[in-house]
């Protein structure tokens, strides 16, 4: 018999996974050149949304809004798939304000699936990935080789990006029901993990968790509170405008549990898989399961359920605020004794998934492992949650494998850059204990790093990286010019209190002047902006005025003119929270300090006198690359980092 004949091919980039991280991940790469294949165990799993039914949300829409800036394509793809967009928070700051859109799942796939196939230089293919090829210096370092599939299949390369999802080693759980399947009952990846172990990567194990899927038709919305989308639609994608993706939206609902549905609940809770011990992996804290939630909060007496369509030609429901892993029977018990539920169906049980996942605290800032040469890692396998997370982190990780293939440095975002330098940083310093998540309260200079500025932040870094090609670029230096040009313009403009002055202001219930002050004072007045003052704003340019007319704008960009209410919006928030930008400003200039404070890589801790062992320990373990990094690890106390610096001084 003839020996068995094995595929063998070679790419510059392999990526494995192709949920969020990886359509990111393997889009940069290819866009910047590279010959890259990227693998799924499902053609159907590609961009899939296999929990909630949306983009962004709060603080998840900063990292949309981030991709975009910097040139991927999550912002792209759900301004083309929206089925209803709302911005959150706007009663608050614009620092916590955040966009989020309900999504057609289909069509995101879909679209995104169309968009991978039409990239040149970009291989889809479906196959298991089970093998990490490599070779083993004498050092112990490990250098990346490629990817042998379970057919064994060997694809050759020079990096590879894990982006390996919920797959690895997965089963989903509810009651005493286990199927060891990926989400939505796809293919779980079952041998990969066991070859990265081999290769001396630690592997854990995480949990997260969907709710159950109703049947449209078995629904009483009447006894529900309607949810509608903004009027005003604000895209993810800063080469949209609302007008231009405005469509007829569809509404969600928000109903609630009860003392009833809390009732089943705590009767029935030994048969919890979650409470029995049954589920080892560790859940995410900030998206618990119901039954998580009425255990460890008795004294609430509802909580809040959100009924939302799955797609447009669906009808199935998703039901947020229900994540549960109890048996079928209880879940038809606990939902049916919420209002509007009562004669509920469901299409799709809820249940709890466990699958393999990596300490990120092993990979450097770029998302390469730490020891092992040209392998990178992006998304939940790096203890992460959510789409968008996944979809940051595989940007990234595509853009630095990328360049480290061309001989360039990654391209790394610190903390005061971008919510992607915050949560990438927490990921491989912080040894997050559980799925991780991003909220605004994670970022500290979140006044700096808004959704509405992700533009003016990343954008150049974006065009410096080749993913903004020149004409966007061009666009946006236009947009960012004419907003520096008109808040100095305001700012050095002054008027006196004149009559007209005053009974604009009194009209306005605003207090009257006693001396000339800038037009930029008055907008920092709460009751004014820079549309108000717009009737005593004489010098303001033509084709920035309510009125213009054609003529005033002929000789200006017309991208420029599309996008008037972002433009006046950024004028009024740099005039408005001057101060407080001012005051973050000065203590980014700090931490930057300490950023630029290096650590030699070969440091040995057991030198530095008078470090606590906890210190020690994780300063060995983790290796952070500067002073500001290793102030940031867990157990790495201000006396300890004191020590540090002191011994740093005395080594130069």
């Amino acid at each position: 018999m003839s020996e068995k004949a094995c595929i063998q091919e070679e790419y510059d980039i392999v990526v494995v996974g192709a949920g969020h991280a990886g359509c990111e991940a393997a889009l940069a790469a290819a866009r910047l050149g590279f010959e890259t294949i990227l693998f799924t165990v499902s053609m159907d799993s590609v961009a899939m949304m296999p929990c909630n039914p949306n983009i962004g949300g709060s603080s998840k829409g900063h990292l949309v809004r981030e991709i975009d800036a910097l040139g991927g394509e999550m912002g792209k793809n759900i301004d083309k798939t929206y089925i209803q967009s709302k911005m959150l928070n706007i009663s608050k700051g614009p620092a916590v304000h955040s966009l989020r859109a309900q999504a057609d799942k289909v069509e995101y796939t879909k679209q995104m699936r169309l968009t991978l196939q039409r990239e040149e230089k970009l291989t889809l293919r479906q196959a298991e990935v089970a093998e990490l090829l490599y070779d083993v210096a004498e050092d112990g370092h490990h250098i990346v080789r490629g990817v042998k599939t379970f057919s064994g299949a060997t694809y050759l390369a020079r990096a590879v990006v894990l982006c390996t999802g919920t797959y690895l080693k997965a089963r989903c759980i509810y009651g005493d029901v286990v199927n060891h399947t990926g989400p939505n009952g796809l293919m779980a990846a079952n041998h990969l993990s066991d070859s990265m172990a081999e290769a001396g990567i630690f592997i854990r194990r995480f949990k997260t968790g969907t709710p159950a899927r109703l049947d449209k038709k078995s629904i009483d919305f009447s006894k529900m509170e309607e949810q509608l989308g903004d009027e005003k639609i604000v895209p993810f994608s800063f080469t949209n405008t609302g007008e231009a993706i405005s469509r007829e939206q569809i509404s969600c609902y928000l109903t609630y549990t009860n003392e009833e549905t809390h009732r089943i609940i705590r009767e029935n809770i030994d048969r919890s898989p979650l409470f029995s011990g049954f589920i080892s992996g560790t859940g995410p804290r900030y998206c618990p399961s119901i039954e998580d939630k009425v255990m460890k909060f008795p004294d609430k007496d509802r909580h809040q359920l959100f009924i939302e369509p799955e797609g447009e030609f669906t009808n199935e429901m998703y039901m947020g605020g229900m994540s549960s892993s109890m048996p079928e029977d209880v879940q038809y018990a606990m939902i049916r004794t919420v209002a509007g539920l009562e004669h509920v169906k469901i299409v799709r049980n809820a249940y709890a998934i466990e699958y393999d996942c990596i300490d990120a605290t092993n990979l450097s800032a770029s998302l390469e492992f730490k020891n092992f040469d040209g392998l990178f890692a992006a998304g939940q396998i790096n203890g992460s949650s959510g789409y968008e997370e996944a979809g940051a982190q595989g940007l990234m990780a595509g853009i630095n494998a990328a360049r480290k293939l061309a001989g360039k440095d990654p391209v790394i975002l610190d903390r005061s850059e971008g919510y992607i330098g915050v949560l990438i940083d927490d990921l491989v310093t912080k040894q997050t204990q559980e799925p991780y998540r991003m909220m605004t309260s994670r970022a500290e200079y979140r006044l700096l790093l808004r959704q509405d500025n992700a533009d003016l932040r990343l954008t150049e870094i974006g065009h410096e990286i080749g993913l903004i090609d020149d004409a966007r670029y061009a666009h946006f230096c236009a947009k960012r010019d004419v907003i520096q040009a008109e808040v100095s313009r305001l700012n050095e403009t002054i008027v006196g209190a004149n009559q007209r002055i005053q009974d604009f202001l009194s009209a306005h219930e605003s207090t009257p002047l006693k001396t000339g002050v800038s037009l930029a004072d008055l907008i920092r007045r709460p009751e004014l902006d820079y549309a108000a003052i717009e009737s005593i704003d004489d010098e303001r340019p033509a084709w920035l005025r309510s009125d213009a007319d054609a003529s005033a704008c002929e000789n200006i960009d017309p991208w420029l003119i599309k996008r008037l209410s972002e433009i006046t919006e950024q004028i009024d928030i740099c005039i408005k929270y001057e101060g407080y930008i001012d005051r973050q400003m000065q203590q980014v200039a700090h931490f930057k300090k300490l950023e630029k404070r290096l650590i030699p890589a070969d440091i040995d801790y057991e030198d530095v006198s008078n470090l606590r062992k906890e210190a020690r320990q994780k300063l060995s373990a983790i290796r952070p690359t500067s002073i500001g990094q290793a102030s940031r690890i867990s157990g790495v106390s201000p006396a300890d980092i004191s020590v540090l610096m002191v011994y740093l001084t005395a080594k130069q």
